[in-house]
């Protein structure tokens, strides 16, 4: 039974940096306009020898205007339900306000333990003011400062004891983790959502909607893995306030948590230099990549757009050509279990390991048949062939004189090796070395 601590509150009292405080870690962004927090945001944490997960939510507000407050409350909602306990963040220096008291009949309606933070309280005197929010009727009340961790430690003491079991200390550890990567709204959310079922992510039409990564466990056939969705990436120069950096910045660790990318692209926009950039950027890193052409059903189509497209994608990534391109539309659901499917498929192909000997018994034969040009009257010989453990498929070729070996021959052994063994989707490194 995993431990579930969801933390809620008007905007602004400071959720986002207890919740960075508890996991350690400067995950949530922050940032003092209010609302920035819009989606459940998950983190990691332990204390006391006791793993349970956070959950940062949107500030919960009613009678707003803005139309990501109902979603943030739904989202709320959401988060309460999940929780083993709720830490209701209140603000001394605000004191207790009417949407305190509204926040805290939703609460009280959930029957979950409930722990009132009553944050900045930065100094005795201010601690003083954390005694109003006794009137809310919701137990003991604890005064804290997220800012500088004052108070943290007396509070999860409490918060620990309520839980159903110690928890797990990583409950990750091997699990395939495929990241949703792609420009603002290209639909990364929308195929979130088709392929969980459920409201996992705020899905509107605004692009940059989800300005954090946000990490589902997803079971299908079987398997399990997580699914990373991620702020969309701009180009430089678009960013203009600072959480769009840090989305971007979230979106590029997202690509290096991840072991298998999922890149959306839009299907009347096409490929653009931005999808390029982190197609090559997951190449460099060794990542499974996926192309997931979005928005197809608005595609005018006949029988050779889909080729024609392929082809024009792969022009435009060359010399990168080992990535599939699968059509579909998030929208329609039309083929997206397919990008699942094939994401899966990639992660065994990135993970796999051949066995020498059969490396040797398909390699040496074609490297006789089409062996290495000599250089200045030197012949090369590769005598010996073994995958190496590395993140991602690599290929030692033992041979006399690695220096001499070309990028047209190299290309050639790549090609052979792709084209006996399956590594779709996964970049192959060739490693030539001495014998």
């Amino acid at each position: 039974m995993a431990n579930i601590v969801a933390i809620v509150g008007r905007p602004n009292v400071g959720k986002s940096t207890l919740f960075n405080r508890l996991i350690e870690k400067r995950q949530a962004i922050m940032d003092d306009i209010s609302g920035v927090t819009r989606d459940r945001h998950y983190g990691y944490a332990e204390w006391t020898g006791k793993f349970f997960t956070v959950i940062d939510t949107g500030g919960y507000v009613t009678g707003s205007e803005d139309k990501f407050e109902s979603e943030i409350r739904k989202q709320v909602s959401m988060a309460i339900e999940e929780a083993s306990a709720v830490i209701f963040v209140v603000d001394c220096k605000d004191g207790l306000t009417g949407f305190d008291k509204d926040f805290a009949n939703v609460i009280r309606a959930s029957k979950k333990p409930v722990f009132i933070a009553a944050n900045k309280a930065d100094t005795p005197d201010k601690a003083v003011y954390a005694s109003e929010f006794y009137e809310l009727g919701l137990g003991e009340v604890y005064p804290i400062s997220a800012e500088n961790g004052g108070g943290t430690g007396e509070l999860l003491d409490e918060v620990v004891k309520v839980f159903p079991s110690e928890g797990v200390e990583d409950p990750n550890a091997g699990i395939p983790k495929i990241s949703i990567l792609g420009r603002p709204n290209v639909g990364k959310s929308s195929l979130l959502n088709a392929l969980l079922g459920t409201e996992r992510s705020i899905v509107t039409d605004e692009a940059g909607t989800t300005r954090d990564a946000i990490h589902s466990h997803y079971k299908m056939y079987g398997k399990n893995f997580i699914l990373i969705d991620t702020a969309g990436i701009r180009k430089k120069s678009k960013v203009r306030d600072d959480i769009e950096f840090y989305s971007v910045l979230r979106s590029l660790r997202a690509l290096e948590e991840s072991d298998v990318c999922i890149v959306v692209i839009d299907a009347e926009r096409k490929l653009e230099s931005q999808d390029v950039n982190i197609i090559s950027l997951a190449d460099r890193q060794g990542k499974g990549i996926v192309i997931m052409v979005n928005k197809w059903d608005l595609v005018e189509k006949d029988s050779k757009t889909a080729d024609a497209f392929k082809k024009e994608i792969l022009e435009k990534l060359a010399p990168i050509d080992y990535i599939p391109i699968i059509f579909a539309s998030a929208l329609t659901k039309q083929r997206i279990f397919q990008v699942i499917e094939k994401a899966v498929q990639v992660f065994e192909n990135k993970t796999k390991k051949i066995p020498t000997s059969e490396l040797n018994e398909v390699m040496l034969p074609e490297i006789e048949r089409y062996p290495p040009p000599a250089i200045k009257g030197k012949f090369i010989q590769i005598k010996y062939i073994t995958q190496v453990n590395a993140r991602f498929p690599s290929i030692a070729f033992f041979c006399n004189l690695p220096q001499y070996i070309q990028p047209s021959y190299e290309r050639y052994l790549e090609n052979k090796i792709r084209s006996h063994f399956d590594f779709e989707g996964v970049p192959v490194r060739l490693i030539f070395r001495k014998k």
